[in-house]
């Protein structure tokens, strides 16, 4: 199963850069990069502080697919 984010799609909406995100969340830029590109699982904390920045369920934010 792969994770699947829609990170970049709410960023990109709310006019974020990805150093503001991971500033807002406190986490490095890179690690928003993977987290957009699916190279990088979140901790169940990144997960929520992200959430919680664009007002959404962690489960709106990310789901598993089949690969």
């Amino acid at each position: 199963m792969a994770l699947k984010t829609k990170i970049k799609q709410y960023r990109e909406e709310a006019g974020y850069k990805q150093s503001e995100l991971a500033e807002m969340v406190g986490a490095r830029r890179e690690t928003i990069v993977h987290l957009e590109s699916g190279k990088y699982n979140p901790s169940l904390k990144l997960a929520m502080d992200i959430a919680k920045v664009f007002h959404k369920s962690v489960e709106e934010l990310f789901e598993f697919e089949d690969e």
